[in-house]
């Protein structure tokens, strides 16, 4: 069977974690930018109303009115502010134009997982798992994980990305790197039966 290791940014992180069956069927899992509950929006709500773009108001109506997969793309655009640190804003903006979008999915989250969120699983002792954050993440409180001892266990790796917002890997390609290759040594650690 293969070894199957999961890795969701953001939301796709909690979806992860509201998935029960994976919880058995991982040999590891690196969440990025996620959060354990849904308690994070409320924050993030409060931050984004002293924090506004002049854009964003245009972008979110249209949005609101013509829902579709372009006008999602152009939302996420006029929100990259949010999402980066001012150095990474060219280059964030660059990934984020690439990027697929799919609105019909982004619904279906509003609809039934969005605001109920609950972690359904968490790393039992021995699943390699690395949390990795961004020092200046203002979308997802990052230190929810903290307040939930099943995210605070040996083999539960926390990273804070130095200088890094919602999107680390683009302002700090090489710590990210540097996360995930701990996560590989634990992984293989864990697949050897070597105690860290």
């Amino acid at each position: 069977m293969d070894e199957v290791v999961m890795v969701g940014h953001s939301t796709g992180g909690m979806f992860l974690l509201s998935v029960p069956e994976l919880e058995d069927r991982l040999a590891g899992g690196a969440l990025i930018s996620s959060a354990p509950h849904a308690g994070w929006r409320t924050a993030f709500a409060e931050w984004a109303e002293s924090h506004p773009i002049p854009t964003l108001g245009e972008a979110a109506t249209a949005c609101g009115q013509d829902p579709s997969d372009e006008t999602l793309h152009a939302l996420t655009l006029a929100a990259t502010e949010w999402n980066l640190t001012p150095g990474a804003l060219a280059a964030g903006r660059a990934l984020l134009e690439d990027l697929p979008y799919c609105h019909a999915a982004v619904a279906w989250a509003d609809t039934h997982v969005d605001e109920t969120y609950q972690a359904r699983w968490k790393p039992a002792d021995t699943l390699p798992t690395l949390v990795i954050s961004g020092s200046e993440d203002h979308v997802v409180d990052q230190d929810l994980w903290q307040a939930d001892p099943a995210f605070n266990r040996p083999h539960v790796l926390r990273r804070t990305i130095d200088g890094a917002a919602h999107f680390p890997w683009v302002e700090n390609p090489r710590a990210v790197g540097a996360a995930f290759a701990d996560l590989t040594f634990l992984l293989q650690a864990v697949h050897d039966g070597r105690e860290e």
